[in-house]
This record gives structure tokens, C-alpha cells and sequence, in this order.
């Protein structure tokens, strides 16, 4: 089994001053660049989305300025930088996400210019553009200015404790990105590295799912599963998908289960080692309940101020979603029936 480990971090706080949507254009006003771009065996770009050159990309992060670094991972490096609009008109903020010469990389880049490109949703980060000039393979995406949401939910993190109130709306937004994902396209997408580091959040607490690379189509034409290589983080991807490589849409919601636990102890999740000791075979613990028969610990930082039922609905949620045999977890639509509930009984 392969593990790909990837955190991205974007310590940024500035408001965007123009709407991303100036910034989607056909590619027909962009024939001009596309004459440097290196073709791509696989790429089916959209015609929304805009094509950057490699010099405008170094203009607008002041040649990749250290400065201007927002976060690093596995496969790539994020800057913060700011790009001028069709005709010149206005400027808008954006993370430049520039991949590392690797092989796994440049798969990364495709997947996310295939999923990307073709939707537009609320609780999904927006993909502005690309470049594959030179070799030179680069992302441009809507600049998030509140970061992601691991930063708010570590305790070390300097930010104020998110309310209850403020982690059920991240929540609901969560589950309705993964519920879209499943369902509301023309074919399932399993997102696979669902976890609070891939969750940014908008200027209004507004969560989108980011960091699509590993990102693929679910079963089709009736099949259970789809047999892939492992990828994901530790600590969210779901045991049967660990241990067997059978993809299915279930195993977001294993890892939606663990991120419900997430919020409600403030703990990330750790993975411990089977009492077999068999290194291909792990069961992942949330940190803070130890095992599945523990009672979760709320946030100390909390301090109280929730709804004793709401806090039971996502608790007994989170249980659902990290049962161990997938079929008889929720979907995510029925996820998004539940969180909704829980917003409303802790508005009584």
C-alpha cells in the first residue's frame, strides 16, 4: 500500500477585492497563450477556465518570492499572488499552486484540471486557470483569506476557538461539497482526502473543499467498487479502503465521521497499529476517544456553550458514519439531512 502525505497551511487574511467570476472567460480569448502551452495527454479542459502564461504567473508572486509562499506539501509549493483581469479592468488575489517535479505531481495537476475544470459549486474551491508551459505545471485558484480549518482547530493555533455555532455551518458546508461530489454530477466523484487541512474557508466562515489531485470517478454500471491504488492521509482513510484498495463513495464518509469527531474534541486523529501487528493492516483511532466504546471529550474550549442535543445528534452522526462495514454507513446525502438537524436543534 502507498501513502501520499500532503498538508497545506495558508496563513493569509486579506480581503479580495474583485468577485473570481471576472475571471472565467472562454478559452477562445486566450488562443494567444495557448500557443506555449505543451499539450497533455488526458487534459480535458474546460472552457471556463483561463489559461496563464508561466511570465504572468512569476509577475504576479513576485517570481515565486519565498514571501509570497503560503504553504508546502508533498507534490507542491502554494503562493499567494495577484493577476490582473480580462481587459485589464481589476485585480484579484489568488494562490498559485506550483507542482514539484514529480511524476505522482503531474498526475495531481490533471486530475484537478479534469475535476475542476467542470464544476462550479459553493462549497467547492473555484479553479481560475492553469499553466503547463515549459514544463512548468501550475493551478490558479480563489484566494481564501480565513485559511484552513486545521489551523483553527489546533490547539496551539493563536486564532479565537470556533463556536459550536461556527463548526456546525463548517459542517453543513463540508457535506454539502462531499454530497455534490457523489451526486449531483453526471458521475460520482470519491474525493479520498477528505480531513480539516483541505477545508479553506471565505472571508464569511463560507468552508470549500480544496486539493482535488487525488480526487476520482466512484463504481460505475452497476459495479460495488472500483479496485485503485491507496492514497489519502492517515488517520481519516477508511480501514476496508486501507486494507483492500476498494474504492468506494463510503470512504469519505469514514473520513467525514472522523473529521465530526474533529470538531467536536478540537483533537486530530491518530492511527494506531492492530493488535496483530500487521503493518498492512491499521485501525485508526480519533485521538481523543480512544476506541469506538469511549465517550468522545468535548472542545474544552468550548466552554459549554452548545446545545446538549446537538452535540448528541453529530456525536451519534459521527458513530454512524465510522461504522466498519461501509454499507451500513449513511450516504452523504443522508450525512447532510442529519447535520441540518443538528443546526436546528442547537438554534431551539
Amino acid at each position: 500500500m502507498v501513502f501520499h502525505f500532503r498538508c497545506f497551511s495558508f496563513p493569509y487574511e486579506t480581503r479580495a477585492t474583485t468577485s473570481v467570476d471576472d475571471f472565467h472567460t472562454a478559452n477562445s480569448h486566450f488562443d494567444d497563450t495557448r500557443m506555449n502551452q505543451t499539450p497533455v495527454p488526458g487534459l480535458n479542459v474546460s472552457p471556463n477556465l483561463r489559461v496563464f502564461t508561466y511570465a504572468e504567473l512569476k509577475t504576479a508572486t513576485r517570481n515565486f518570492d519565498i514571501s509570497s509562499k503560503l504553504g508546502e506539501g508533498g507534490f507542491a509549493i502554494v503562493y499567494k499572488g495577484t493577476v490582473r483581469s480580462v481587459g485589464n479592468r481589476s485585480t484579484i488575489e489568488v494562490a498559485v499552486k506550483q507542482i514539484k517535479p514529480r511524476q505522482q505531481g503531474y498526475r495531481t495537476w490533471v486530475t484537478e484540471v479534469n475535476v475542476l475544470g467542470e464544476i462550479d459549486h459553493d462549497n467547492l474551491v473555484k479553479l481560475i486557470g492553469f499553466c503547463n508551459e515549459d514544463n512548468q505545471w501550475l493551478l490558479v485558484y480563489e484566494y481564501m483569506p480565513k485559511k484552513s480549518l486545521d489551523g483553527h482547530l489546533s490547539a496551539d493555533s493563536k486564532n479565537p476557538p470556533l463556536t459550536w455555532d461556527m463548526r456546525l455551518k463548517i459542517a453543513k458546508d463540508a457535506a454539502t461539497g462531499l454530497n455534490h461530489l457523489h451526486t449531483g454530477m453526471q458521475r460520482e466523484i470519491v474525493f479520498r482526502d477528505f480531513k480539516p487541512s483541505n477545508i479553506l474557508l471565505d472571508n464569511n466562515w463560507k468552508a470549500k473543499l480544496s486539493d482535488f489531485g487525488f480526487a476520482r470517478d466512484g463504481p460505475q454500471d452497476g459495479r460495488t467498487h472500483v479496485s485503485t491504488m491507496v492514497v489519502g492521509t492517515k488517520g481519516y482513510a477508511a480501514p476496508e479502503y486501507v486494507q483492500t484498495g476498494r474504492l468506494t463513495s463510503k470512504i469519505d464518509v469514514w473520513s467525514y465521521g472522523i473529521f465530526l469527531e474533529e470538531l467536536i474534541t478540537g483533537r486530530p486523529p491518530v492511527a494506531q497499529n492492530n493488535p496483530d501487528n500487521d503493518p498492512q493492516c491499521l485501525r485508526w483511532v480519533c485521538c481523543y476517544a480512544g476506541a469506538e466504546t469511549s465517550r468522545l471529550t468535548v472542545d474544552p474550549r468550548l466552554q459549554g456553550r452548545y446545545s446538549e442535543r446537538s452535540m448528541a445528534q453529530v456525536t451519534s452522526l459521527a458513530k454512524k458514519c465510522l461504522v466498519k462495514d461501509p454499507r451500513m454507513r449513511p450516504t452523504m446525502s443522508q450525512v447532510l439531512d442529519e447535520v441540518r438537524e443538528a443546526i436546528a436543534l442547537e438554534n431551539q
